[in-house]
């Protein structure tokens, strides 16, 4: 098993020699696993970048470094470290030392019993309570209502994935969260680990509750990829059936109203607003078809499948048939 452990950086200078010792320190006991550390600086206005090229000058064998033309977020740096990450499995963690390199070894071990994601608890978090650990809280039970993953803190970039629960979706905005989710909705086998957590020593924190609000948008981005990305006529169509039946409804009381009491029709406003209501009902009805037709080009343009396979069993006769036949072409 081949390790890659990817790391967003973003003005850590102060950070970076100790976090980069204490990694060596961690995994150089895996002597019968290969690693690679792949550091991808986000664009950092400090000294980061000169740091990472002694880095990896020191160390060439298992560090690298990718430096982004400009700061494109934490997301995107995750997702250019997993691009170019070769290992079977990925672990992604910060670069501000509040996570702790002495946790691999037990996450690999917990990949090793069959788990998909190891994901990381802070149990024990060392951050201000009002302003990180109480928004935290609330985000993660929020995520968990909607998604159905339950995970105490999605937070936590400290997690591991195998690379092929990483296959087949594009992250973008604040959603790198969200990835376990993602590898939930095909499949994955994931766990919980405490971690350990210790308090930021240099730098800045670079986030504040104005975050709250992306991953807020996010998570509907995310619940609409998870639950309808293949039926999207179903929360289109649903609204646009609704829709109708509340404007046929306003359209029966008016009529009722006619002839018991002699009330015109077409002067109550209700009458627009019932003409209205089942105009949207229609249109949310045809956003439903054509997002149909937009799913299936996608799949097909891309000869994308919409299922996901764990693992094929084959009898020894059929194995053994496949290999003549393969030898017999050879």
């Amino acid at each position: 098993m081949k390790l890659s452990l990817v790391i967003p950086v973003y003005n850590e200078s102060e950070n970076l020699p100790l976090l980069h010792e204490q990694i060596l320190q961690a995994l150089s006991p895996l002597a019968d696993q290969t690693w690679e550390l792949i550091f991808v600086d986000d664009g950092s206005t400090d000294q980061s970048p000169e740091v990472l090229e002694k880095l990896v000058q020191n160390d060439p064998t298992h560090t690298t470094a990718l430096l982004l033309r400009r700061n494109f977020g934490q997301t995107a740096a995750i997702a250019a470290g997993i691009d170019h990450a070769s290992g079977e499995v990925i672990i992604l963690m910060d670069a501000d030392m509040q996570n702790d390199p002495a946790d691999i070894p037990r996450m690999l071990e917990m990949i090793d019993q069959g788990h998909d994601v190891v994901s990381g608890w802070r149990e024990n978090r060392q951050d201000a309570f009002l302003t990180r650990v109480l928004p935290s809280r609330i985000a993660n039970w929020l995520i968990s209502t909607v998604t159905g993953v339950h995970l105490h803190d999605y937070g936590c970039t400290l997690k591991a994935y195998r690379r092929e629960v990483l296959a087949g979706f594009r992250l973008y905005g604040e959603m790198h969260r969200f990835i376990p989710a993602y590898a939930h909705s095909v499949g994955a086998r994931i766990v919980e680990l405490p971690v350990r957590h210790h308090p930021r020593r240099f730098g800045k924190t670079k986030y504040g509750l104005t975050r709250t609000i992306k991953v807020l948008l996010d998570l509907i981005t995310v619940k609409f990829l998870i639950s309808y990305s293949n039926k999207p006529i179903y929360p289109f169509g649903g609204m646009g059936i609704v829709l109708i039946l509340i404007s046929m409804g306003i359209l029966t009381f008016l009529l009722v109203r006619r002839v018991l009491f002699r009330t015109s029709v077409v002067d109550s406003p209700f009458f627009s607003s019932s003409l209205m209501v089942m105009i949207l009902g229609f249109q949310s009805i045809l956003l439903g078809l054509i997002a149909e037709m937009q799913v299936r080009t996608y799949h097909e343009s891309q000869k994308k499948p919409t299922y996901t396979i764990r693992k094929q069993l084959k009898s020894a006769q059929e194995a053994g048939s496949i290999d003549a036949h393969s030898g017999h072409n050879l």
